[in-house]
């Protein structure tokens, strides 16, 4: 299993502006199963990251870590 960050706008029917990016966290396999889990959201997927290494070691210290788990 993998980490992965995902950059979202909250409505996937209005354009990204930069400034109402959000993001979460999803344990899964692969990216295809963390766009799978997230589907029935009208999520505006803008970008999704494998965190590895240093990386994810950083992103768990943010308070907003917090992992959902793609089943």
């Amino acid at each position: 299993m993998a980490i992965f960050k995902v950059f979202y706008q909250h409505n996937r029917d209005e354009v990204i502006v930069r400034e109402n990016t959000q993001s979460t966290y999803v344990e899964a396999q692969t990216e295809e199963q963390v766009r799978r889990f997230l589907k029935e959201r009208n999520y505006n997927i803008e970008f999704i990251t494998k965190l590895e290494g240093a990386h994810l070691e950083y992103e768990q210290q943010s308070e907003h870590f917090n992992v959902e788990r793609a089943e």
